[in-house]
């Protein structure tokens, strides 16, 4: 081994990787799950279920017994009454271990009841009469095979290299916002005295977490200034929106005149594009409110200065109906409308790619293969993001880097504009989304009919044919929609071709469409024209008609399973319909028994139609990393706070941010640097 080389790293020295723990700081932050009460010895007369107790006592009536599975049991003692233990995995060793234990201490969760008993299952077990912990036991967040023993350990010995922590937080404003002492926080959390108020400590409400949890909220709510101040320092085009030829020419193609908030919304951001730094604006609408054909005048304009636009959608039937309706749009006017995604062949993706780099495609609609290697953009002055939350951060992030490495103009960095039918919570877009200028479309288009939401059983099949038939017979369309199966993209397909196969049968006489992900774009474009022009009567679909798909004349929509489904995907498969004149319906078809979960879900959709309620309500059930595609970062950006519940320390936060960066930059800065770690960047997707 030479005198440069490093020694290799021991098992738990790579566990302690895995999990993020690399400098004393970050052992320091690695904060407890929940904790141990090992400073007392309880009494069975004082349990109840649910509880983490100690005892002391003898064990009695050891034996293996066969119910259901092979386990172990016993029975428990001491003066004050009895409980059972039981241990579902065990070695034969320790039959004969307890046999011969005597006086032992024990530590466990209480399960059962007063009534019928009370046992612990797989209880630790010690020697009695050894001293008792002077503060709670923490057990930490771990990895297979890292014991709390060593993490403890670890911990220890990161805190005693840390006795004091620097604070980041001015004094003045720990005194403003009531603020623990962070350095006292910390240690306090890994040690608790025994006299602290359990409760606290498991619901994190207790001063030490708030005060973690108002410096987590601070370093993102500083981060996110940050990111909106760099922004307005980078150059981006300057579009002269006075040149409207194109976008009249659009306008007119459209024929439907523009409701009061979709003017509203295309002032607001052509005052954006006016500006020399990139506009990165989230523009919300509910289903049906018209934010397509907003993106395309916006794209007008920019195509009219001479920039490319580029328009990302996350499924290929959506940047399909992207593409018809900027083809239509667009119509006789010179401009090179280019599709692009992974379905094409090698010949059409290397004329596709040519034109992007060339400048020949002044409009290039497709999915995530507009990020793919080789695609050069020549001078990108616009991309659009539909349905943004359904793209991971690193995704968004890939187009925009894509955008600032243009043939042209490389100093300059496209405008960037997200467009998402799941309106984002006020707290989520708070927190998140602190540096995007937001732009609600909050008018449904005039016609725009409310949709009749029920909820029927799946043993009623009948009874929903026969209402297919008549919508049918009264010229009406429907799309019937096959349940999601998760765990596999073929099996789902299957359930698509054999409900197909099933209704084609019990539907004689009526055109029964398939439409589904794995067609080939000309197929999946001839079954949506062929609908379109009432060719069909049912069309049955995955949920590739999610987004985008619009035919005024269907009037009813049959999800099956639909206790599968989110609460926002069944918000916009509804969507679908109630896009005409007719009164329209969605049946709700459901599976008994149903999870709490799916009660909620499918209760929320039948009781509203507003978008930013059942938004509200899908944040509560989901949970913001799943809501803003940022667990397909792979990153968490809040380990401590939630949004939800935190929400007042959210709004201090947010006032905090501002005095630091105006007052105090530096501490600012270092605050930052010592939450964020790097995660900046995943601010500006």
């Amino acid at each position: 081994m030479n005198a440069h080389s490093t020694p290799s790293k021991t098992v738990t020295e790579k566990k302690f990787e895995a999990l993020g723990l690399l400098s004393d700081f970050d052992f320091a932050l690695h904060l407890p799950l929940r904790y141990e009460d090992e400073t007392q010895i309880h009494k069975i007369s004082q349990i109840y279920p649910g509880m983490q107790v100690q005892l002391e006592g003898v064990v009695q009536n050891v034996q293996v017994s066969y119910r259901q599975r092979k386990q172990l049991s016993a029975t428990f003692k001491d003066e004050s009454g009895s409980l059972a233990l039981r241990w579902i995995h065990f070695y034969p060793s320790q039959q004969k271990q307890l046999e011969q234990s005597g006086l032992v201490r024990i530590r466990g969760e209480v399960r059962g009841s007063a009534q019928w008993g009370f046992e612990i299952i797989h209880p630790k077990l010690s020697k009695a009469g050894q001293s008792l912990a002077s503060t709670l036991t923490p057990i930490y967040p771990s990895t297979e095979g890292l014991a709390q023993p060593s993490l403890r350990k670890a911990i220890t010995a990161a805190l005693s290299r840390l006795s004091f922590i620097e604070d980041t937080i001015p004094e003045a404003l720990q005194e403003k916002y009531a603020l623990a002492n962070f350095s006292q926080a910390i240690h306090f959390l890994h040690k608790p005295d025994k006299q602290v108020d359990l409760y606290d400590l498991m619901e994190r409400t207790h001063p030490a977490w708030e005060r973690v949890k108002f410096d987590e909220l601070l370093a993102q709510q500083i981060a996110l200034h940050i990111a909106r101040q760099a922004r307005s320092s980078i150059p981006a085009p300057t579009i002269d929106i006075q040149k409207k030829r194109l976008y009249d020419a659009v306008l007119a193609q459209f024929a439907l005149p523009l409701t009061q908030a979709q003017q509203r919304v295309i002032a607001e951001m052509s005052a954006d594009l006016q500006r020399p730094f990139p506009m990165h604006r989230l523009l919300q609408g509910d289903v049906g409110s018209g934010k397509t054909i907003v993106a395309a005048l916006l794209a007008s304009l920019v195509i009219e200065n001479g920039f490319q636009v580029a328009i990302m959608a996350p499924t290929e039937i959506l940047a399909e109906q992207h593409f018809i309706k900027m083809q239509k749009w667009f119509e006789h006017q010179d401009i090179g409308i280019v599709w692009l995604s992974g379905s094409l062949k090698a010949k059409q993706k290397r004329e596709a790619q040519e034109a992007i780099q060339t400048g020949q495609a002044q409009l290039i609609v497709g999915t995530q293969a507009l990020i793919q290697k080789g695609v050069e953009f020549n001078n990108l002055g616009l991309m659009i993001i539909d349905e943004q939350h359904r793209f991971g951060v690193g995704q968004r992030l890939s187009l925009s880097k894509k955008g600032e490495s243009s043939v042209l103009h490389t100093e300059q960095v496209p405008h960037q504009l997200s467009m998402s039918a799941t309106p984002i919570p006020r707290t989520l877009a708070m927190s998140y989304l602190a540096d995007l200028d937001v732009a609600v479309i909050d008018e449904l288009p005039p016609g725009r009919q409310k949709v009749l939401t029920k909820l029927i059983k799946d043993g009623r099949r009948d009874e929903i044919l026969n209402l297919v038939r008549q919508e049918c017979v009264a010229g009406r369309q429907v799309y019937w929609v096959c349940p999601l199966v998760e765990e596999s993209e073929a099996l789902q397909l299957q359930t698509a071709v054999d409900t197909h196969q099933t209704l084609s049968e019990e539907l004689q006489g009526l055109g029964v469409g398939l439409l589904h992900g794995r067609m080939t774009a000309a197929d999946k474009a001839q079954v949506m024209q062929d609908f379109v022009e009432h060719k069909l009567h049912v069309l049955v679909a995955t949920t590739v008609i999610e987004v985008g798909v619009d035919v005024p004349n269907a009037s009813l929509m049959i999800i099956e399973h639909a206790e599968r489904f989110g609460l926002a995907q069944l918000h916009q498969l509804r969507g679908r319909v109630g896009r005409g004149v007719a009164a329209s319906v969605c049946v709700l078809m459901y599976q008994d028994p149903l999870s709490e979960t799916a009660k909620h879900r499918l209760k929320a959709l039948y009781e509203t139609n507003d978008g930013f309620e059942i938004a509200r309500r899908d944040l509560e059930q989901r949970g913001p990393g799943e809501f803003l595609g940022l667990r397909q970062s792979g990153e968490q950006m809040l380990r401590f706070a939630d949004i939800d519940r935190d929400n007042d320390l959210l709004e201090q936060a947010r006032e905090a941010a501002s005095i630091m960066l105006e007052h105090y930059p530096h501490a600012a800065q270092a605050h930052v640097q010592r939450w964020m770690r790097g995660r900046e960047d995943y601010l500006r997707s």
